[in-house]
């Protein structure tokens, strides 16, 4: 009888649901991944540096508000979920998936650092029949230039002895609609065996995979999508200005342009980028562009104004109190949110951070609100939660909205407000206004 290859025999444990899957980075990618992993029946080990979270999967509990409690302890009681910080696992997995941090340094330049001490990890214990999937955002070429020559190190061969592929992630925290399992999944392969391979896992769990012809194509697939929304983000954003030196309501330009059935996409202005992606991938573009003598220039434009909007905001801030003969220092101002999007606890990269210290180096008592969001720490300063949010907005001297949840009743803010910066137009279509 022949033996099966280590793809067959891969291919086979997938088939059957055998598969022991790792997923490296169990936070707002990772764990909704394992999630629906568990619950197409493969068993799934999440690995983290964080004993916290790796304590709180263990005893059944999510900490992330995408993934319920209730899902993650019936993945725990059919034995198809839990955690570790001990990497020597990955020798015992038949597919790893590396959902770790990408940030950027304080310089502007892609900080991979985490994804080669996964890799460097991996490489230790690497053995025929396993399948890498990079999912963290990174440049085109980290899979092929930078994974790929430590993994080959270990005298294995890939698309034959082990499979590597890069398939970006597409988490909108908060979303209903579109989640992990209907969400379209791209998926670029080493070789065609690494693609086959890696298909095959994620079909199990994920509605719709798309094959693309190679890891950097689909490396930038992730980066033209983020690109986009921010380069459009920054351009609204230039039109909010242009309307403020106008004396136009932008939220009103905005709206009647959406009427138009083709040819428009409606996006918002507000104070700024913010989570893990919209800020930093289109950055790691244009940083990879720079490497081959060419500026990625609506990138940096885009960037410029985006990063700007927080300062924008805090002028109107002092504008309001100025109107009032008061100065910034020793105002009482109310952020009103702080995730970085609506009806999320996510204040990775949140342009309300940014305010909240702008204003805090002018002087003024800086408190803030947020359903989402018990505490916060900015540049050293730790901030909890405002308990009565009624007292609070009665307080201030002036409230800036940088958060828009869902939770909030707008009539109420507008009438309990002395006076009100709103970065979101959330208040925009109220009729009993002060």
């Amino acid at each position: 009888m022949t033996a099966l290859s280590s793809k067959d025999r891969l291919l086979q444990r997938i088939a059957d649901r055998s598969a022991h899957v790792g997923i490296v980075g169990i936070g707002y990618v990772g764990l909704p991944l394992a999630a629906v992993f568990g619950a197409a029946g493969l068993r799934v080990t999440g690995l983290d540096a964080s004993a916290e979270r790796v304590a709180a999967i263990n005893a059944g509990r999510s900490y992330i508000d995408d993934v319920p409690t209730d899902v993650v302890a019936q993945l725990r009681a059919d034995g198809l979920l839990d955690a570790t910080t001990d990497f020597d696992v990955l020798s015992d997995l038949d597919a790893i998936s590396i959902c770790v941090p990408t940030p950027l340094r304080k310089t502007r330049d892609p900080d991979i650092s985490a994804i080669m001490a996964v890799t460097e990890q991996i490489a230790h214990r690497l053995r025929p029949g396993q399948l890498i999937v990079l999912e963290s955002t990174t440049y085109p070429g980290t899979t092929r230039e930078v994974i790929l020559p430590r993994l080959e190190a270990s005298g294995l061969t890939v698309g034959v002895d082990y499979f590597l592929a890069f398939s970006p992630e597409r988490v909108d925290p908060g979303r209903t609609d579109w989640t992990t399992r209907n969400t379209p999944k791209i998926m670029g392969g080493v070789t065609p065996a690494c693609l086959e391979t890696a298909r095959a896992l994620y079909e199990t769990a994920i509605e719709c995979v798309v094959p693309v012809s190679s890891p950097e194509v689909a490396e930038m697939v992730k980066l033209l999508e983020n690109t986009f929304r921010a380069v459009n983000i920054g351009l609204v954003n230039e039109v909010l200005l242009m309307c403020d030196k106008l004396g136009l309501d932008v939220w009103e330009v905005i709206d009647a342009a959406a009427t138009k059935p083709f040819g428009f996409m409606k996006f918002t202005p507000g104070p700024g980028l913010g989570g893990h992606c919209i800020p930093i991938d289109p950055l790691y573009l244009s940083w990879k562009l720079k490497m081959l003598n060419y500026t990625a220039r609506f990138i940096d434009l885009a960037s410029e104004v985006n990063t700007e909007m927080p300062r924008y905001w805090v002028q109107k801030v002092q504008d309001a109190l100025n109107d009032a003969g008061r100065a910034v220092k020793g105002s009482r101002v109310l952020a009103l949110g702080v995730a970085y999007k609506r009806d999320v606890d996510d204040v990775r990269e949140s342009p309300a951070l940014d305010i909240i210290h702008l204003l805090h180096e002018k002087g003024a008592l800086v408190t803030y609100h947020d359903p989402h969001v018990p505490e916060v720490q900015v540049e050293g300063l730790r901030l909890q939660c405002e308990p009565d949010l009624d007292d609070a907005l009665e307080r201030a001297d002036c409230v800036i909205i940088v958060t828009d949840h869902s939770a909030y009743d707008w009539q109420r803010v507008a009438r309990l407000a002395r006076r009100v910066v709103d970065t979101r137009g959330a208040l925009r279509h109220l009729t009993d206004r002060r």
